[in-house]
């Protein structure tokens, strides 16, 4: 059992690791260009992002849960930068003179001039929400001393996706009116929170897996839970 937040006890580096934080990177920049869309189911309206954005926060969980907050907390700012990293290159690209035979640069034009606000939104919502998430997750780890994955995992998406909605929705579509944006906000985190209910079993067999293949347990006690302590392994 680890107290200190590594991964391993050897200090290699771990695949499971690694290939979580690629997909918490995916999902991340993917959300993102899908935000841009509104789509409505049953008279719901809802945004793109909410097909693949729970994942991440499901990533999150088990992240937190095997390998700590401190190791969650560098894939959430990975994901911060690798994300401002496309956006920029996007902005390029929409400079470049289009070829005279391309007939599809105002539809491209349209996704990726309205992501810079989305994905400021985003981006800001994200490092409040996947961390209040960690956070939550983490004391509430120590706090049942190891038991009760299920009600911290849900209790940590309610906490998280909550921010995420309050910093998000204001920025990324101000203007569409206040009834409508509250009852956006409310929607998703119900029903992000859903996906997270629904999805608890397969969650439950990712992380006890991951437990038995990295040979650790770890419990944050006496870390800062400072967000920016990026270097704090």
């Amino acid at each position: 059992m680890s107290n200190n937040g590594t991964s391993s006890g050897n200090g290699h580096l771990s695949v499971p690791f690694l290939l979580m934080a690629i997909l918490f990177n995916v999902c991340l920049i993917a959300s993102n260009l899908f935000e841009t869309k509104l789509f409505t189911l049953g008279g719901i309206s809802l945004t793109g992002g909410v097909i693949i954005f729970p994942v991440s926060y499901i990533i999150n969980d088990c992240l937190v849960e095997v390998y700590g907050y401190r190791k969650s907390r560098l894939v959430i700012w990975s994901g911060f930068a690798m994300n401002f990293f496309v956006v920029a290159m996007a902005q390029i690209v929409r400079v470049l003179p289009a070829s005279p035979f391309w007939d599809g640069g105002e539809h491209f034009d349209y996704i990726f001039s309205l992501a810079p606000r989305v994905t400021l939104a985003s981006m800001l919502a994200f490092i409040c929400g996947s961390t209040i998430n960690a956070l939550i997750m983490s004391k509430m780890k120590v706090a049942q001393k190891g038991k009760g994955f299920s009600l911290r995992a849900i209790v940590s998406t309610i906490g998280g996706e909550g921010i995420d909605s309050l910093v998000f929705f204001p920025i990324a579509f101000w203007g569409i009116g206040y009834a409508e944006m509250l009852k956006l906000m409310i929607t998703q985190i119900v029903l992000k929170t859903v996906y997270e209910i629904i999805i608890l079993p397969l969650t439950n067999i990712c992380v006890n897996r991951l437990k038995r293949i990295e040979g650790t347990e770890v419990y944050d006690t006496n870390i800062s839970y400072n967000p920016f302590k990026i270097r704090d392994l």
